[in-house]
């Protein structure tokens, strides 16, 4: 289904090829209807009478022609006769064939042959044992038909599965002469209108495709055959008025016949009066003699003409014969060509519709598509802006490293040692107080004290130094967001005068006198904490 079926450029292959997939569809069809059905098939059952006219198509494909007085006939029946004679048990249905009422022609002997081999689920046994016999069916079909080539093997094969099928068929108060068999291909079209809507799209569209392919192919086909059938009608109509002008040329014989038997009865009469009156004369015998024999020869030309008249009577009727079936003939093709051309119209309305839907649903997934390369291309600009960030950030991170790590180095050791004189200051502080609450001694605190501030102020300076040193690194190593709050809709980039953080405005609303400074400064609310507990310990 992926990719379009190539035709062959031989018409006669074509019409083996189509009458292969129709056959297909209608084995498939009636098998299926069948089993759904579940219960005995009838004559009226209309999937298995498509089947019986699909077939009838198949077995005529490809018939050689054989001429008659009435003119040229095309008949599969003696090809079916071969099945009794290379298998002995289709002897009984064709002795019941035979022995039917009612059946005239060949056409009706072969109708009811195919339906009692169906009764008898021999079908498929008697297909393949005429068809692996080419040599005999090369006396009733041609060298290109269907029963020639292997799409007979592969119907023949498909009919296998009509086993499982049931039927009962009455065939003595059925016309199977008179029947038009036309294959009704409105029963083979499927409508793709309840399908689902995502998973299954693309299979619809090419189902459709497919279908569509098919809609144009059969309306080649129908198209050529309603040619050929106008053609054929066409052919009558003159065979009809030139058989018209023939019987007016006969009944015009006909009446010339007449006018010649009423003169010669009358030259009859006049010679029976010419004798009468020579018997008078006894004299004159030699005048009879003549007479009698003039007479023996008028009786033998009056003899003459009404054989001749009697066959231009028979000639006449036959004549007469013959136009009813040729308009019997000519009234079945035009009602096989009206129902063809409402078909035709049918199969332009499908293939037009199928044309809509599948230009609707083509539309559809275009736009769909088109939503999905926006989506695409939003999403990879979102993934770009994201990598890039994220380069940012590992660049940040690795400068903040490099700046922790050069810190560290810097003011490690005095940082240690300052924690270790507090921590010694705190000891010392708080044996005192349990000691005595009222004695204490001011001058080794005030000391401390004083150290610990001239040690801050150093660091600090030192800091000052360190960062106005790498001032250029303070410029790249700004964060993108607040570091306390992490909101980036808030960051005014605020810096806290204590830590030298960017901070948004909230974070950095508290002012402290710092070392550095004699004016309050800005700090944030963590350094703001740590700088009230600081001068909270320390002495005033």
């Amino acid at each position: 289904p992926g990719r379009p079926f190539i035709y062959p450029k031989d018409p006669i292959a074509i019409e083996r090829l189509n009458l292969m997939n129709m056959a297909k569809l209608s084995i498939k069809g009636l098998i299926e209807s069948a089993l759904n059905l579940g219960r005995t098939l009838d004559s009226d059952y209309a999937p298995l009478q498509q089947f019986f006219v699909v077939m009838e198509h198949c077995l005529k494909h490809g018939l050689k022609t054989k001429k008659t007085f009435l003119g040229q006939n095309k008949s599969f029946w003696g090809a079916l006769e071969l099945v009794e004679k290379l298998n002995p048990e289709a002897g009984e249905i064709t002795a019941s064939v035979k022995d039917l009422p009612g059946l005239k022609t060949p056409l009706g002997r072969g109708r009811a042959w195919l339906r009692l081999a169906l009764m008898q689920k021999k079908l498929s046994d008697y297909m393949k044992t005429i068809i692996n016999r080419k040599d005999l069916l090369s006396e009733f079909y041609e060298s290109n038909a269907l029963m020639m080539e292997e799409e007979g093997a592969v119907i023949a094969g498909l009919l296998v599965g009509l086993n499982v099928i049931d039927a009962n068929l009455c065939m003595k108060g059925e016309d199977l002469d008179s029947q038009v068999g036309v294959i009704d291909f409105s029963m083979y079209l499927k409508d793709g209108g309840t399908t689902s809507k995502s998973a299954e799209g693309d299979g619809q569209i090419t189902a459709i495709l497919d279908q569509k392919n098919y809609l144009e192919e059969l309306n080649r086909h129908l198209s050529a055959s309603v040619y050929n059938l106008q053609g054929k009608a066409d052919a009558l109509e003159k065979s009809n008025a030139r058989l018209t002008e023939e019987l007016a040329v006969v009944n015009n014989r006909f009446i010339t016949l007449q006018d010649e038997v009423e003169r010669v009865k009358e030259e009859s009469s006049h010679q029976l009066e010419s004798r009468k009156a020579v018997r008078s004369d006894s004299a004159n015998g030699q005048a009879l003699g003549e007479t009698r024999k003039q007479l023996k020869e008028e009786t033998q030309l009056r003899l003459d003409v009404e054989k001749e008249l009697e066959i231009q009577i028979g000639i006449k009727q036959e004549m007469e014969l013959s136009m009813k079936m040729l308009e019997k003939d000519i009234c079945e093709k035009q009602d096989a060509l009206v129902e063809l051309r409402l078909q035709l119209d049918d199969m332009r309305a499908i293939n037009l519709q199928l044309g809509h839907k599948a230009q609707a649903s083509s539309k559809q997934k275009s736009e769909a598509i088109s939503r999905l390369e926006d989506k695409i291309n939003q999403m990879s600009g979102t993934i770009k802006q994201l990598e890039a960030r994220c380069k940012q950030a590992e660049k940040e991170k690795e400068l903040a490293l490099e700046a922790n790590r050069l810190f560290k180095l810097e003011f490690g050791d005095k940082i240690e040692s300052l924690q270790e004189e507090v921590e010694h200051l705190r000891k010392h502080r708080s044996l005192s107080h349990h000691e005595d609450e009222q004695v204490s001694n001011p001058i080794p605190t005030q000391k401390h004290l004083l150290n610990i501030k001239n040690i801050t102020t150093h660091i600090f300076h030192q800091l000052c130094l360190f960062f106005f040193q790498n001032e250029s690194l303070l410029e790249i190593t700004q964060p993108s967001v607040c570091v306390k709050c992490e909101q980036e809709d808030s960051l005014l980039k605020k810096p806290c005068k204590n830590c030298n953080g960017i901070f948004c405005e909230s974070c950095v609303s508290n002012e402290l006198p710092l070392a550095s400074s004699i004016l309050p400064e800005c700090v944030c609310n963590d350094c703001y904490s740590l700088l009230l507990q600081q001068y909270a310990s320390s002495p005033t």
